[in-house]
């Protein structure tokens, strides 16, 4: 699992202990592997923000958190701690997050726009909310997506089966099959009972050609007989290839027998994965705003 900002700082000090200075990218190395031993799923995690890791960017804050209240020095790109991190680690406190840094002015000065800085100065009691701001942004970049995908399939299923038909049609070809949308139309031609079947071109010369099958469904998971109709359907074609898209789910039995195919390959898309490509390719949405979160360019200082 990959930790907060607030488990990285304790640990991020631990190694650095040695006084001895430290690139960026080893400490990251070293948390990773040793302290967090984390996966490579979770390693390679993206950040819904930024096009870095999930990881990366933890630690990246940790770092600028350490550095904003004294803990760490920074010098030719290399981070190492100071006389004030000693102190730290000499104390052993149980943890050193971000409502331990703010005992320290220029970090409280500064965290939050300043927004604790008479808390700490006066000594209240005031409770104060220990999330990260890159916690936050996270968190609240997946509840308006969340939120998006609810009001999608809404609209999906509200939609006549005619639009349904033109979504997966969009779909398809935003991700990068069926060539222009005219020939991705043209090849599945009309459907019947609220669904889309067809064939849909591989690649743009149409050397291998992929059937589909779409299903608007309300009511319940698509279970193994009506996937394995389309598997039938296939072996009519002799097709080795398909695509089954449902705006609901799938039974467990149905997923098993997919998973159990020996000569063809088929891809099942629930309305999750349905949702998340569709957010993805920007079909059906747009970009309402851009937030851009700037970081130091480690590779521009790096360079002189």
């Amino acid at each position: 699992m990959i930790p907060s900002v607030n488990e990285v700082m304790k640990p991020f000090l631990e190694f650095i202990s040695d006084g001895k200075p430290y690139l960026p990218g080893d400490i990251e190395e070293y948390l990773a592997v040793n302290v967090f031993k984390l996966s490579e799923q979770d390693r390679s995690t993206l950040s819904p923000v930024g096009g870095k890791t999930l990881f990366h960017t933890k630690v990246s804050f940790a770092k600028t958190y350490l550095l904003k209240a004294g803990l760490i020095g920074l010098k030719d790109n290399k981070v190492f701690i100071t006389q004030k991190g000693r102190q730290v680690l000499k104390k052993n406190p149980p943890k050193v997050d971000i409502k331990f840094l703010l005992r320290y002015e220029n970090f409280a000065n500064t965290f939050m726009g300043g927004k604790y800085k008479d808390h700490i100065l006066k000594n209240s009691s005031e409770e104060v909310h220990e999330e990260d701001p890159y916690e936050v942004i996270s968190q609240k970049f997946e509840e308006l997506n969340a939120l998006l995908k609810e009001e999608l399939l809404q609209r999906i299923v509200n939609s006549p089966p005619s639009f349904f038909e033109k979504l997966v049609l969009d779909l398809i070809v935003a991700m990068g099959y069926g060539g222009s949308f005219e020939e991705a139309s043209r090849l599945l031609g009309k459907s019947g009972d609220e669904g889309v079947d067809g064939v849909i071109k591989q690649d743009v010369l149409g050397l291998d050609n992929v059937y589909l099958q779409a299903k608007r469904w309300t009511n319940g998971n698509v279970g193994r007989e009506v996937v394995q109709s389309f598997v039938g359907a296939l072996h009519g074609k002799g097709a080795k290839k398909g695509i089954f898209i449902t705006t609901s789910g799938f039974t467990k039995h149905a997923i098993d027998y997919v998973k159990g195919l020996k000569d063809m390959t088929v891809i099942l898309i629930d309305k999750n994965k349905l949702l998340n490509y569709m957010i993805k390719y920007e079909i059906g949405v747009k970009v309402a705003s851009v937030i851009k979160i700037k970081k130091i360019d480690e590779e521009y200082f790096d360079s002189f």
